[in-house]
Parts: structure tokens; C-alpha cells; sequence
């Protein structure tokens, strides 16, 4: 799963939340490598001859929109959100690239998350609520993974009220 849990010693929880990918970048660069090999076959048959100047620019500009859709693909995943839970607080944090974090911060013992299975940007859409606002979290996940998410967020925030049965708005 494209998330990972952790608690630190203070007893603080952290998700981080990150697209998934599914071509590393050792993958890229082997991927254009390959494409330009195939892409040069058809110019062996036409080395040495006018046609292969008429061929080569159409050849150049398709490995460099391959090469600009994915570099392009990278950038718009570089997403990564954060949330953090801690005796009294929780807070969600969600950086995309080229644009300043957008921080959500409430009293961890009202925050409820909600799945809304249509209705949403995404199916089994994922959010937060709490206080006035809410909030989604995942929307880049799978619809599978956004339900084993919601699963996972009822569980620690249950077992963050077990343990501080005191808390107050």
C-alpha cells in the first residue's frame, strides 16, 4: 500500500499517504532507451538515403513526447500527504509540488472520518471531518486501498480515545 503508519515514542501517530507508482525511474530511462531502439529499426532499411532526414524529425519528436508525458506523469505524483495524531490535536498536511502545504488541524477526539461510496471525486471517496470543515485524504488511492485506509483510521482514532478518555473539545 502506497502508505505507511508510525508512532513515535510520545505515543504521536503519523500516516504518510504517496502515489502509487508503477514505473520506477530506473524503469524511465530503460523504457526510453528501449522505445529508441525500436523506434530506430526502420531507419536501418533507410540509412544512407534522403528519406532518412524526412523520417528522423518525426522519430526525435515522438521519443521526446514520450519522454515529456512521463517526466511530466512524475511531477503531477510527487504528492505526499501526512497526518498526525497526538494527544490532543491531529493534523493533516498536503504537499503537491510547486505550491505551498495545505494544513487542516482540529481536536483529534471529534475528528470522524467518513467514506462516501458514490457522490464524490472518486469512488469511495475519503474524507475527514472536524469542527467546521472537512477534508479529503487519499483521493489518489485506490478505491480498495481508501477502504482499508477508512478501516485503519476508525481503528487508531478509537484507540486514541481509549486512551485519553478525558479529552474535551
Amino acid at each position: 500500500m502506497p502508505y505507511r503508519w508510525s508512532e513515535d515514542e510520545a505515543g504521536t501517530v503519523r500516516l504518510r499517504l504517496w502515489p502509487y507508482r508503477s514505473l520506477p525511474r530506473r524503469g524511465f530511462v530503460a523504457f526510453i532507451g528501449v522505445t529508441a531502439g525500436f523506434l530506430a529499426v526502420p531507419l536501418l532499411a533507410v540509412l544512407g538515403s534522403k528519406i532518412l532526414w524526412a523520417l528522423l524529425p518525426f522519430l526525435l519528436a515522438t521519443i521526446w513526447a514520450i519522454w515529456f508525458a512521463l517526466s511530466r506523469s512524475y511531477r503531477s505524483g510527487e504528492v505526499l500527504e501526512e497526518l498526525t495524531l497526538s494527544a490532543e490535536r491531529i493534523t493533516l498536511t498536503h504537499r503537491a509540488p510547486r505550491s505551498d502545504p495545505l494544513i487542516w488541524e482540529t481536536n483529534a477526539y471529534w475528528v470522524q472520518p467518513m467514506l462516501h461510496p458514490t457522490g464524490g471525486r472518486v469512488p469511495d471517496y475519503l474524507t475527514l471531518r472536524g469542527g467546521p470543515r472537512e477534508v479529503e485524504i487519499g483521493a489518489f488511492l485506490t478505491p480498495e486501498e481508501r477502504r482499508a485506509l477508512f478501516r485503519e483510521l476508525l481503528q487508531h482514532l478509537a484507540e486514541h480515545r481509549r486512551s485519553d478518555p478525558g479529552a474535551q473539545a
